[in-house]
């Protein structure tokens, strides 16, 4: 794709890096294939080469946002599925992620959708606010039909029955290895998934040590970022970010920085990206080079091979898994390892319509998507759902009878751990 940013325009880092993006679109239309938002509205600009479009005629007038283009922006639910399918190579995140903070830097949106967004930005990351507000959601749950508004009724909709306690396991603090000590690694606990289900990092811990790993959980930890910065809060996002980098770099020698949220996996590995232009950029590499999924340690450990198990396993491969890190048939290998029959829906590429914040900023698509998984995943007739993202867990959880656990928590089983709580 030709582009015609000028000098000025390109002595912006972010201009610059989405100008290399746009350079290498050929305009194939390959992406629309994969497109979630696209099979659903059946829009031309709400498939990646559409955005793309927009994004490159925004960019380079150097205008501010319109309502046009922030409609179709809004609408991606950031999934990735274009980056697998793309064959030129096209970086669609980090167009998109500029461009969002583009339209946050230049757009007024109306007060209501302000108001809603900075809820989110100042309560999801924040585990004991985000608490706070589970549990002054539960009291509004049955009145949610009579709200006007389809994002507030979407809110109490994705409320879980149950608030598990708080877990001191997530505090900082040091934890042995049960076995022979062969690695010494970090763990990131998360924001929402500390609020949401405090089991995922329970299990992650007794496994972890049972294969040997010293775990530090670092003081000043906090949220990865991701929330926040895929709705363009870039100053926000980076702050969280740079308190990660100095807190895993303050933890000591590490082997790996563990996560066990793929949404906040794809961000952590983005920080040497976030940081190319600042004075972070040497720490924020070696933090994203450490940085690995659960799953892809576990692989490294050699997981004990188990006997078979008679459970019948739907493994949902979260889109920040498959398409943010590429990570594909390590989970599901290590499922089977453990004994466990692993099977995957039809179109197990498009994403289940949770994307971080999408369900509850754009409820109507999130609802459809989300019944179209459900439909694929509840058609393998499992026993179980596996995912290895909390948002995926939380969206599909919502739609189904069918327990979702994390696949860590299976792992854990299968070694020694106690039987999922979802199973019980």
């Amino acid at each position: 794709m030709q582009t015609t940013f000028t000098p000025e325009q390109l002595a912006d880092p972010s201009t610059a890096r989405s100008n290399e993006i746009l350079r290498a679109c050929v305009h194939c239309g390959f992406c629309t294939a994969t497109c979630p938002t696209y099979q659903v509205l059946g829009d031309e600009l709400d498939s990646p080469r559409g955005r793309i479009y927009l994004i490159k005629e925004m960019l380079e007038s150097g205008r501010p946002a319109d309502a046009r283009t922030v409609k179709h922006i809004d609408r991606c639910l950031g999934c990735l599925a274009c980056m697998t399918t793309c064959p030129s190579g096209v970086h669609y995140m980090h167009l998109v992620d500029h461009a969002r903070a583009h339209i946050e830097a230049t757009y007024r949106r109306p007060l209501g959708e302000r108001m809603l967004r900075w809820m989110l930005a100042k309560t999801l990351p924040y585990p004991m606010r985000f608490r706070l507000a589970l549990a002054l959601a539960k009291l509004g749950r049955p009145f949610a039909g009579l709200m006007p508004d389809a994002r507030l009724r979407a809110m109490l909709a994705m409320v879980p029955a149950r608030i598990p306690p708080v877990s001191r396991n997530d505090d900082a603090q040091s934890f042995a290895p049960t076995a022979p000590k062969r690695l010494r690694v970090a763990l990131m606990t998360g924001c929402a998934q500390r609020a949401l289900n405090t089991d995922i990092n329970d299990a992650t811990l007794r496994l972890l040590r049972r294969l040997g790993c010293e775990i530090v959980i670092p003081q000043g930890m906090g949220c990865c970022g991701a929330l926040t910065h895929h709705m363009g809060r870039e100053g926000e996002s980076h702050a969280f970010a740079a308190a990660n980098i100095r807190a895993f770099l303050g933890a000591g020698e590490l082997d790996a920085i563990v996560i066990n949220t793929s949404g906040c996996g794809t961000t952590v590995k983005d920080y040497g990206h976030m940081f190319r232009s600042d004075p972070l950029a040497a720490d924020a590499a070696r933090v994203a080079a450490l940085a690995v999924d659960v799953t892809e340690l576990l692989a490294r450990l050699d997981l004990p091979q188990g006997a078979a198990k008679g459970l019948r396993v739907a493994y949902h491969a979260a889109c920040s898994l498959q398409h943010g890190q590429q990570i594909k048939s390590t989970p599901k290998d290590l499922l089977k390892r453990a004994g466990f029959e692993v099977v995957e829906p039809a179109d197990s590429h498009l994403c289940c319509g949770s994307a971080g914040t999408y369900n509850l900023l754009q409820p109507a698509i999130s609802a459809e998507l989300k019944a179209r998984k459900v439909q694929t995943l509840e058609a393998r007739k499992p026993d179980v759902i596996a995912a290895g993202n909390i948002g995926c867990m939380m969206q599909i959880g919502s739609g189904t009878a069918v327990p979702v656990v994390h696949t860590v928590e299976l792992l854990d089983w299968a070694t020694g751990g106690p039987k999922p709580r979802a199973l019980e």
